[in-house]
């Protein structure tokens, strides 16, 4: 309607945005200002959706983490052995190079942590325990069939995890010598070695 008030987009439209310019622009071109310009609201506006910076960071995540976890569904359930399930697992882990705009986000937000309320620092905690959940639920399913050793699933699930965080870091800030091929390949020597090998 003519001269009437613009209707303000879905959230999902702006987290989208969100991440399209982390993407495309880095995280420190990602200003509320920024993004009103990029979905058509002030960075006023934005803020009273959002609250805050952080919250939409977070929120961002918690999206951009929601689409992941249904790809990693998707990729657990299909037939095959527990190991080329764990492959699939450690392939959509790690990031995809230098600047991956998902692992960008969730380093920042975690950095933002620190300064955190406790209902964030548990939406966080969220985001990693499904991760962990789904690690240990394979693990035991590869452990009851054979195909791994007899390892406690939830603490060498926190061992696993603990290596492709560091090595996924990493990948991500484009640390000489760590790039994602060379990454792949030290996490399958160490899964055959410590999973693998014997079972």
């Amino acid at each position: 309607m003519a001269g009437g008030r613009k209707q303000a987009p879905p959230r999902e439209d702006v987290l989208v945005a969100a991440m399209e310019m982390i993407a495309e622009r880095g995280l420190e071109k990602l200003t509320m200002a920024a993004l009103g310009r990029e979905v058509g609201m002030s960075s006023g506006h934005l803020l009273y959706y959002f609250h805050s910076k952080d919250e939409l960071l977070l929120q961002t995540l918690e999206w951009s983490e929601g689409r992941l976890g249904a790809e990693r569904g998707r990729l657990l359930a299909r037939t095959g052995t527990a190991r080329e399930r764990l492959d699939a697992y450690v392939d959509l882990y790690v990031p995809d190079g230098h600047r991956d705009p998902h692992w960008t986000l969730w380093l920042e937000v975690w950095n933002r942590s620190q300064n955190a309320d406790e209902a964030a620092r548990e939406r966080q905690a969220a985001i990693e325990g499904v991760w962990h959940r789904d690690l240990v639920a394979l693990l035991a399913e590869g452990v009851s069939r054979g195909e791994f050793r007899r390892v406690d699933p939830d603490r060498f699930a926190a061992r696993l995890r603990a290596l492709l965080d560091g090595f996924s870091i990493h990948v991500a800030i484009g640390l000489r010598g760590t790039d994602r091929t060379q990454v792949l390949g030290h996490v399958r020597e160490f899964l055959y070695d410590s999973l693998l090998a014997d079972a």
